[in-house]
């Protein structure tokens, strides 16, 4: 049997890992600042084998930094001992749902999910404290691990993270800012799928930051869009310029460029388009018309020219009826070859102009063309995507005639933002900047309307409601409470909106709250306490007292890579998750539990290390499973 490890695996020691096993001759040691010999990367021999060229020292170079940027990254690596726990109480349909709701520190939260949902994500969704002065922002602690308590004056959440007002005084302003959103970031990618996208919401104040920190993260090629948000219709008058609008960003994990073909044909043309994150749009037959009665049926013309200048397809073009030779605007070519334009020329294929005295255009018709779309407006108008005003209302609808909320997002924007991202019908969508919980609003709003099974992660620090707040006022004392009233109360809308209704609908969640550690420190450093005399029965058991098996149950699903919302049955003391997929058992185990847990070959085995009932039941263990199901991975807590 072998130990669950009970805690977050180190990025750094990954990273490590997979450079020495591409590059084993640049592994060498070294005695790092406290005099102990460590395995190290010789950065000469690897700048060899990379055969490129490294930047050192003062050598300049382009590089976006701030301070404390090294010990952001570190924190982004570090491994961290902590748990999910499930909380029935405040969730809605625990057993049946998909749904996720978790409280806590995201920069923790997204630790423990990495393993369990990489790459598995299909759109994150995020709307982070902006940076305006005002808002908290959270400190992480650099000078210990995440794992690690120190006490400082301030406001603390329930992991002791200090919340703080980031001041523009402040002399750390961009930094404290960057510092929060940079780990948080790295994690977050390594969560999307292949296919995947974020989209994060930005003002003014850090845009520019947030796409070169956006550009370090993903890669600048990943950049699909800055799409602008007219965030308010009405006017101001208090400010040199009224400021209607906001940004979202949307970063691809991997974009890729595909040429895609419409239609085979005599010339052989091929229509270029960037196909990576947003869904096009469908075309409207109205757009085209048939002037001359093509065969062919209705058409309309596209430029002829394209960007990206290559000289092979820079060449003059003779209109037939003016003798007026043309070549591509300057920094573009011709989309076709010299042979292929000829072609299309007989083909009926190219057009001058309305009057035939212009330059040449290209015929697109609308059958080679209607399963291919168009693509989207980058602009996000309040009129069609919604308003900070409409999103306000939208929460008074639920709540009554009070917000208790005051950023909220519209669920018509994030609702756009689900369908131009190619989201499927059984995708994964995470927001952990939850807040008002708009995003889970917009994905059963979705579901319902097309019989989707999306699943939401929320993820939410449990921040206090501030003192004399609307939210304060009628009786929330947390953001968490109101993302989870406002999903129970948009859930139970959806439904019962008869238009809307689909017998499969989940309007669920689980709640599941970040907290220390489920296991007592001798779990993870018991060399610490060979020497030392302590009682025997104060750790006969390695487990908190105050944990449940269904804590321990979450910790061991998240050890095995096992979604949160899998289905979960119990009975007596023992789980079956996913038909026995995992069968765990935290109480009395003896032989005939074993055997009989053995028999249904389940793929993990989780057992308590002190609930086996005798020795001989911990000897016949191996045994037992050897004999029914010696595939079965078998673990202990």
């Amino acid at each position: 049997m072998e130990k669950l490890a009970m805690r977050t695996p180190s990025l750094a020691d990954a990273n490590f890992a997979a450079l020495a096993k591409l590059f084993p001759n640049a592994v060498t040691e070294a005695v790092d600042e406290n005099g102990v010999v460590v395995r190290a990367i010789d950065k000469d021999v690897l700048a060899q084998e990379i055969n490129a060229h490294v930047v050192e020292g003062r050598e300049e170079r382009y590089q976006f930094t701030w301070p404390d940027k090294k010990k952001s990254i570190l924190l982004a690596n570090a491994p961290i001992a902590a748990a999910l726990r499930p909380c029935r109480e405040e969730s809605v349909d625990f057993d049946d749902t998909e749904n996720l709701y978790i409280e806590g520190d995201n920069l923790d939260v997204l630790k423990l999910l990495r393993e369990t949902y990489l790459n598995r994500v299909k759109m994150i969704y995020i709307d982070p404290p902006y940076n305006t002065g005002h808002d908290f922002v959270y400190e992480d602690d650099f000078a210990e691990e995440t794992s690690s308590f120190l006490r400082r004056d301030g406001q603390f959440d329930e992991q002791e993270n200090r919340l703080v007002t980031n001041s523009d005084s402040n002399g750390r302003f961009h930094t404290d800012w960057l510092n929060m959103l940079y780990p948080r970031l790295r994690l977050a990618k390594d969560l999307l799928a292949d296919d995947g996208v974020i989209f994060i919401s930005i003002d003014d104040n850090e845009v520019r930051n947030l796409r070169i920190l956006c550009d370090e993260v993903f890669g600048e090629r990943n950049l699909a869009a800055c799409l602008p948000w007219q965030s308010r219709l009405s006017m101001q008058n208090d400010t040199d310029l009224s400021v209607n609008h906001e940004y979202i960003l949307a970063y691809a994990r991997n974009r890729r460029i595909e040429n895609r073909r419409l239609k085979e044909s005599n010339t052989g043309t091929w229509y270029q388009r960037d196909s990576f994150v947003f869904r096009p749009l469908p075309l409207n037959p109205d757009n085209y018309e048939n002037p001359d009665n093509d065969p062919r049926g209705p058409w309309k013309a596209d430029p002829f020219d394209a960007p990206h200048v290559r000289p092979n397809l820079t060449y003059p073009v003779t209109n037939p009826i003016t003798g007026v030779q043309h070549l591509p605007p300057s920094g573009r070519c011709w989309r076709i070859s010299p042979e292929k334009f000829s072609s299309a020329l007989a083909d009926n294929r190219i057009v001058w102009g309305k009057n035939g005295t212009g330059r040449p255009q290209l015929k697109v018709f609308y059958e080679e063309k209607k399963d291919f779309g168009s693509v989207d407006n980058s602009w996000f108008s309040g009129d069609k995507v919604g308003t900070a005003t409409a999103a306000t209302k939208e929460l008074q609808e639920l709540f009554g005639s009070t917000a208790p909320f005051d950023t909220p997002k519209p669920v018509s924007m994030v609702r756009k933002l689900l369908e131009i991202g190619f989201v499927r019908k059984d995708d994964i969508v995470m927001d952990f900047f939850s807040g008002s919980s708009t995003t889970a609003h917009a994905v059963m709003q979705m579901n319902a309307e097309d019989g989707g099974r999306r699943k939401f992660i929320m993820v939410q620090l449990p921040e206090i409601c501030a003192e004399g707040s609307e939210a304060e006022r009628i009786g929330y004392a947390t953001i968490c409470e109101i993302g989870k009233e406002r999903i129970r109360r948009a859930g139970t809308k959806i439904k019962t909106d008869s238009s809307l209704t689909t017998g499969s609908l989940d309007v669920g969640f689980r709640v599941l709250k970040l907290d220390s550690a489920n296991m007592k420190d001798v779990y993870y450093t018991p060399e610490q306490y060979a020497n030392m005399q302590f009682s025997l029965e104060g750790f006969a058991d390695n487990i908190k007292e105050d944990r449940s098996d269904e804590d321990l149950l979450f910790q061991a699903m998240l050890d095995l890579g096992i979604p949160l919302s899998a289905k979960i049955s119990r009975n007596d003391e023992v789980f079956s998750v996913n038909d026995n997929h995992l069968i765990a058992c935290f109480g009395h185990v003896d032989t005939t539990l074993i055997t009989e847990i053995a028999r249904k070959k389940p793929r993990y085995a989780v057992f308590r290390d002190s609930s086996f009932s005798s020795d001989s039941a911990m000897v016949n263990f191996e045994q037992v499973f050897a004999t029914y199901s010696p595939s079965t991975i078998r673990k202990v807590l």
